[in-house]
């Protein structure tokens, strides 16, 4: 089961993103607050996801979304606004977060983000994919990217393509028939050898690099 904490100072958002996470037989929110109680209430339910309003007026989310960082084991924290992400974004990955949605997010997307994050993946909806594609396309020339590229084991290459089709370390598992704590360890070599960079990151070096020819189609096996 996969705990969740939303926190929101909207009490009617609250008890919607509880219904539709609850709906799903492998998901269920732990807990509900508003900013100022986040915190406290993380440490004492142990989630493995919080969704995190950015915008609330008793704490800021970017505050709250710090303070998380120095829980152990911090939560997989995926921002949720309804304002244009553009301003938010890069603050809200570089803090740590692991997603950023809008409160606009389908039932069925939500509930497939929760699981993508709680399987270590990162999630971006479309208003923050630009900002964040943009900016790393803008640093990330294709020669250095394909330069990286070469450095990586033909599994980790493999690894990287399927990190930039946006899966998780459970999907890329079942797609490579590979343990999960293999995979793992795929990851985490992988985005050492790319200079320390994040998901995120390393997915915009994999379409620099060509690796991502189709958004549909995973690599072939």
């Amino acid at each position: 089961m996969i705990g969740v904490v939303v926190v929101d100072d909207e009490p009617l958002v609250r008890s919607g993103l509880r219904a539709i996470l609850g709906s799903a037989a492998d998901i269920g929110v732990v807990a509900d607050c508003g900013g100022a109680e986040a915190v406290a209430v993380v440490e004492r339910h142990r989630p493995q996801v919080v969704l995190l309003d950015i915008r609330m007026p008793d704490v800021d989310g970017l505050t709250v979304l710090a303070r998380l960082a120095a829980v152990s084991p911090p939560p997989a924290v995926a921002m949720l606004t309804t304002f244009d992400a553009g301003e938010y974004v890069d603050r809200a990955l570089r803090s740590g977060a692991a997603g950023f949605l809008m409160k606009n997010t389908s039932p069925e997307q939500l509930v497939h983000a929760v699981r993508v994050l709680a399987g270590g993946g990162r999630v971006l909806g479309p208003e923050a994919a630009g900002p964040v594609i943009g900016g790393y396309l803008a640093s990330a020339p294709a020669d250095d990217a394909a330069r990286l590229v070469a450095g990586l084991t033909e599994r980790e290459r493999q690894v990287l393509a399927l990190v930039g089709h946006g899966m998780s370390n459970r999907e890329i598992a079942a797609t490579l028939h590979l343990a999960h704590g293999t995979v793992k360890d795929h990851v985490s070599a992988m985005l050492t050898k790319l200079g320390g960079v994040n998901r995120v990151q390393a997915a915009v070096v994999a379409e620099r690099a060509g690796m991502i020819a189709g958004r549909g189609a995973a690599p072939r096996r």
